[in-house]
């Protein structure tokens, strides 16, 4: 019988092996927005409509969201090392064909390639830092994961962009996909799953493993009950629409359309557009440390922050696109992209709730499912301002307001679920062990 082990000490070697993954998430994130700051670049060279630009960042992130569970379960299976190796190697791929994509077809499989080695990041590097620290020092790891992670997009916005506009296309472009080779050499050979003598815990016989007559069946049987039984758990549920609730919004508008709605909607210029899209993101790091404290201090102000950000954000969208006039006066844009940053933070309470519904066992089957809430969201909002920017003659206010529908959907599934999911987690807290270094207590993480 296997014994948990104790908690690992963390350490000068525990941050430069964590900071390896990190850095291989931080360039994922880079890729990934990189499109953000493109998008009307992209519609001239590739001589298409606001639909088929939304369907760029809507395949990488359908992939992205359909990778999920399946990274989960490979984390799970696998180990760190392996699947953000994968990862790295794929995404480095998708960047260099993006470039050189000489059709809308192939910069879409481009996209798509992006979006799957970028699937496999964030959920590795949550897992790296509960291998290598201790349970204590979780919610800390996992913020400062998060705000290198949201330092990738200021890259996206104030290097890459004017490297775009300064050399063209395929340098900007081909030239950021050296970072991936540049992370990939010491996360080959240096990173590591876990300290020496702090490895998991043996899976129980019978878990999918070789031994038995199920053979691929058995495994099978595994991977249904891992998603089947972290489905069934309330906070997973709830974690799920949560995420699915807050992130969408800045998202969408970090991800494609908010360089066109601030240039061509407001009359800006790209220069001073793209100094919005860095507020939100700077204003996303900032709310990440804040918001760290108020939820690792006091758990109960979880569905409050939620539901606060989502009002918020509702607020100042309908003021913008309701205000008198063609245009929106600049200090109701900077106030709208301060409180975008606070979608970020707001929808990694998600993983707050599911976390301590779920055994270490299945901890990265429920984050995947977790994390893929927002980017459904994200990937709903994008394609119908797309279809609505072409059936109305790119009238943004209409095209935006789809952000309401899916605002009031998600609410209205958080407050349904969180009575329910609330009330089991106090329970499982009421009888649960000392926690582990596998299972680290919650709080807030930047996807």
């Amino acid at each position: 019988m296997s014994t948990a082990p104790q908690d690992p000490p963390g350490g000068r070697k525990a941050v430069a092996v964590w900071s390896i993954g990190v850095a291989v998430y931080f360039v994922a994130v880079i890729f990934r927005t990189s499109l953000g700051v493109a998008g009307l670049d992209a519609a001239d060279r590739f001589h298409v409509n606001a639909s088929a630009l939304a369907t760029f960042s809507l395949l990488q992130l359908l992939v992205y969201a359909g990778m999920q569970i399946p990274v989960g379960l490979m984390v799970d299976r696998l180990g760190t090392k392996k699947v953000l190796t994968l990862g790295a190697v794929l995404f480095t791929a998708g960047q260099v064909g993006f470039a050189l994509s000489p059709s809308y077809g192939t910069a879409l499989a481009a996209r798509a390639l992006l979006g799957c080695g970028d699937a496999m990041t964030f959920i590795s590097v949550l897992r790296l830092g509960t291998r290598w620290f201790p349970a204590r020092r979780g919610p800390l790891m996992a913020q400062l994961a998060g705000l290198v992670g949201m330092a990738g997009n200021l890259v996206s916005t104030l290097v890459l962009a004017p490297v775009l506009h300064g050399l063209g296309w395929v340098p900007a472009f081909a030239g950021s996909a050296v970072a991936g080779l540049v992370v990939l050499v010491p996360l080959v050979l240096f990173l590591r799953d876990h300290p020496e003598g702090y490895g998991p815990a043996a899976p129980a016989r019978g878990a999918g493993g070789s031994g038995g007559s199920g053979g691929s069946g058995g495994s099978g049987g595994f991977v249904r009950r891992q998603i089947a039984d972290s489905w069934r758990e309330p906070g997973t549920k709830l974690g799920l629409w949560v995420h699915f609730t807050t992130q969408f919004p800045a998202m969408v508008f970090l991800l494609l359309w908010g360089m066109p709605f601030l240039v061509e909607a407001q009359g800006l210029s790209r220069t001073t557009a793209g100094g919005l899209l860095t507020l939100v993101v700077a204003s996303n790091m900032g709310f990440g440390l804040l918001y760290g404290q108020i939820v690792g201090r006091r758990q109960s102000s979880r569905i409050p922050l939620a539901l606060a950000t989502v009002a918020t954000t509702a607020t100042l969208w309908g003021a913008v696109l309701l205000y008198p006039g063609d245009r929106a006066p600049m200090w109701l844009l900077v106030a709208l992209c301060v409180v975008l940053g606070t979608c970020g933070p707001a929808s990694m309470i998600g993983f707050d709730f599911a976390r301590p519904a779920n055994p270490p066992e299945r901890q990265g089957t429920a984050s995947g499912i977790t994390n893929m809430g927002g980017f459904l969201a994200s990937m709903t909002t994008l394609l119908a301002v797309g279809v609505l920017l072409d059936a109305t003659g790119e009238d943004y206010r209409i095209a935006f307001s789809s952000v309401f529908v899916l605002q009031v959907l998600g609410v209205s599934r958080i407050l349904g679920l969180r009575g329910r999911a609330l009330a089991r987690e106090r329970d499982r807290r009421a009888t649960a062990p000392v926690a582990s270094h596998d299972d680290p207590a919650p709080a807030p993480a930047t996807a």
